[in-house]
């Protein structure tokens, strides 16, 4: 979220970087709003200066023996003004923050112009993709051959763009996720937190998923009670801190959690409806970072190679892009995806998004720490996946196949499976 008086002191210039991700800044309307919420501030504290003096002369005719009804008359009807004025300023307070609700972040002018994936620009790559001496399955035909990945009967319970892991694959799951976080607290200094699955309209809020968004989740409640499901644990880990004044001493915070995530996929209907590339629930390792607002840019660099740590160590193919200002998310500044190799498709794919959003979210949930003159200043989130376990199933079972239908697990992840090959012949191998 903006501060209306930074966004009307850039001016054209708010204009121009917000039209590259596509959204049209009316600058006249916000000013409007603004000098209307001023007025209304000045008429309500003009009121009740009024008030508090005819309040004052109502004692002092009161001492002096005077008639004081007209002075009470005139402190009833001020009352009633100040009563009008105040619901008015709400009102008019309440449009201009539905307004800033709706602007997104300002994407910095280092990334790329464009309005899709095929603008973003390559960083760097990592790895050579296998090269197979057969005609590479995709993961859906190797995990169903070998029974660790049920569909039909997914679909079955849950409808389309849901999965079952079995046996195997199943334990493939929990495996990733142990190893993942182990890594990002062992070695890269996250606090691992277990957190709710289901937030509150506020911390949906927070961190840029509401109002704009509200068609993407799934949302339930008893009652009068609201709740929706977290499309991410980015929500209630940047949250954690909402409303609170974080010491500068303990800055950067670094956060991980393993959550299942929801996701209605609006508007991606026809896209990636085989295998378990694109679910309505997956299960993620999430990072979240949080420091001052001069530190993000290193901060996010950091959190990108902790991402690519987890694709290294299990010896992926991939590659690192700078997304283009269009096709960055709703709360980022300037985002890098992290893509992994699928020989199925001969493409890199998306496995891994980082994010700097500056201090947009840290406004919108109102997360501050102090700076080097004690003042209170908006702190600096960052999130990224590290990782997905979907995805990485994937890609582990595209990269690790054998010509035989089997697939070898990388050595790294051998101590949390407790075998090395699975196959459709029987039970996994050590």
């Amino acid at each position: 979220m903006h501060a209306p008086r930074a966004l009307i002191e850039l001016g054209d210039d708010a204009v121009r970087r917000l039209a590259r991700r596509g959204y049209k800044l009316d600058l006249g309307a916000l000013e409007d709003l603004l000098s209307r919420r001023n007025k209304c501030v000045q008429r309500v504290n003009a009121l009740r200066a009024e008030s508090k003096q005819v309040a004052a002369d109502v004692q002092a005719a009161a001492r002096s023996g005077g008639d004081i009804e007209p002075l009470k008359e005139r402190a009833r009807n001020l009352k009633e003004q100040i009563r009008l004025a105040e619901e008015e300023s709400d009102q008019v307070s309440g449009d201009m923050h539905d307004f800033l609700l709706g602007v997104p972040n300002l994407p910095l002018d280092s990334i790329p112009d464009g309005d899709s994936e095929n603008f973003a620009v390559e960083i760097r790559r990592h790895g050579n993709p296998p090269a197979f001496p057969f005609e590479p399955k995709d993961h859906v035909d190797l995990g169903e051959a070998m029974g660790i990945l049920d569909l039909a009967r997914a679909t079955k319970l849950a409808g389309p763009r849901f999965s079952v892991a079995r046996g195997t694959g199943a334990v493939l799951e929990r495996a990733l996720a142990a190893f993942f976080l182990d890594l990002h607290t062992k070695r890269h200094g996250y606090m691992e937190y277990s957190v709710p699955f289901l937030v509150n309209r506020e911390t949906m809020t927070g961190t840029g998923q509401l109002p704009k968004f509200e068609e993407d989740l799934f949302k339930t409640g008893v009652g009068s009670r609201e709740l929706f499901l977290i499309p991410t644990a980015e929500v209630p880990l940047t949250n954690l801190h909402a409303d609170e004044i974080i010491d500068p001493a303990g800055l950067p915070l670094a956060f991980t959690a393993h959550t299942p995530c929801f996701r209605s996929e609006a508007g991606s209907y026809g896209r990636d409806t085989r295998g378990i590339l694109r679910l309505h629930q997956f299960s993620k390792v999430e990072m979240v970072r949080i420091c001052r607002a001069e530190d993000s840019v290193a901060e996010l660099e950091k959190m990108v190679g902790h991402a690519e740590a987890c694709l290294r160590e299990l010896g992926l193919a991939y590659r690192v892009v700078m997304l283009a200002a269009g096709d960055i998310g709703f709360s980022a500044q300037i985002t890098y995806d992290i893509e992994v190799w699928l020989p199925s498709q001969q493409r890199y794919r998306e496995i891994s998004s980082c994010s700097d959003c500056g201090t947009f979210q840290a406004r919108r949930a109102n997360i501050r720490t102090r700076g080097t003159g004690g003042e209170r200043v908006f702190v600096a989130t960052l999130n990224g996946s590290g990782l997905p376990i979907g995805r990485t199933v994937a890609a582990l079972l595209e990269q690790y196949q054998q010509q035989d239908g089997s697939v070898v697990m990388p050595e790294m992840l051998v101590p949390y499976l407790g075998f090395r090959r699975i196959s459709a012949d029987g039970p996994p191998e050590a």
